[in-house]
């Protein structure tokens, strides 16, 4: 199942397990695939991203997207989530509420970070919010004895942080922009930035010493990299 990761610009992470850099923006994309089930974290700035992405799980696993986990309510994660027709959709409570308000607000974030205005518009026109909420945890069963857990860990980096665990050998931490490795982590209006470093104090409870935590951008960090961020990020805020 996992000899064409590569292959498709994706790196493998585990068996049945894979994420993908995106263009432009630098966002992650991570399928966790089950023996029943395939979730996707994270889906993309535009449609087109996400019907890329959508064929590329296809082509690799063999089958449909059945959930998805949105990591925040940041255009350049969630934008592509109306590619995947008829998948579960999860996000961190308070997500849905915002999102279908927010419709016209992501739209003009795009367009300021450069997207083009026809792009922005037909993506946040088709903007699906997530059905099912998490306000604490919820475990996935995707099958073949796969659980992964949906953490809501935040507030952080926004008010609605969902984080991903997925165990096996090693553990792997889907961190969203909790964590960020290719630039320092950006705290724009909506961060709250006096529970973030809690935020991450909770990422590596969940995760352990050992664990692969998968940041919203950049490359994949271990848990050394997460604390020393989560002093900077105390230091830079001032929270103990």
């Amino acid at each position: 199942m996992d000899a064409s990761w590569e292959e498709f610009g994706w790196e493998r992470l585990g068996n049945g397990i894979g994420r993908r850099r995106l263009p432009v923006w630098d966002a992650t994309v991570t399928l966790v695939a089950g023996a029943d089930s395939v979730l996707l974290h994270d889906t993309g700035s535009t449609l087109r991203e996400g019907a890329e992405v959508r064929a590329q799980a296809e082509a690799l696993l063999g089958r449909r997207v059945t959930h998805i986990a949105l990591s925040h309510p940041h255009f350049d994660h969630v934008l592509g989530t109306a590619a995947f027709a008829g998948a579960e959709v999860y996000g961190a409570v308070g997500t849905a509420e915002l999102l279908g308000r927010g419709a016209d607000a992501l739209r003009a974030d795009a367009v300021q970070h450069g997207m083009s205005e026809r792009d922005a518009t037909a993506a946040a026109d088709a903007l699906v919010a997530p059905r099912h909420q998490v306000s604490g945890e919820w475990t996935l069963d995707l099958g073949g004895g796969l659980q992964v857990l949906l953490a809501n860990v935040g507030p952080g980096h926004t008010g609605h942080d969902l984080a991903v665990l997925v165990p096996g050998s090693p553990v792997v931490v889907l961190c969203g922009d909790l964590v960020e490795e290719s630039g320092e982590p950006q705290a724009g209006r909506d961060a709250v930035p006096s529970h973030w470093p809690a935020a991450l104090d909770r990422l590596l409870e969940l995760g352990g010493e050992d664990a692969l935590y998968v940041p919203g951008h950049g490359a994949v960090v271990d848990a050394a990299f997460v604390r020393a961020q989560r002093d900077r990020l105390a230091a830079r805020f001032c929270v103990s």
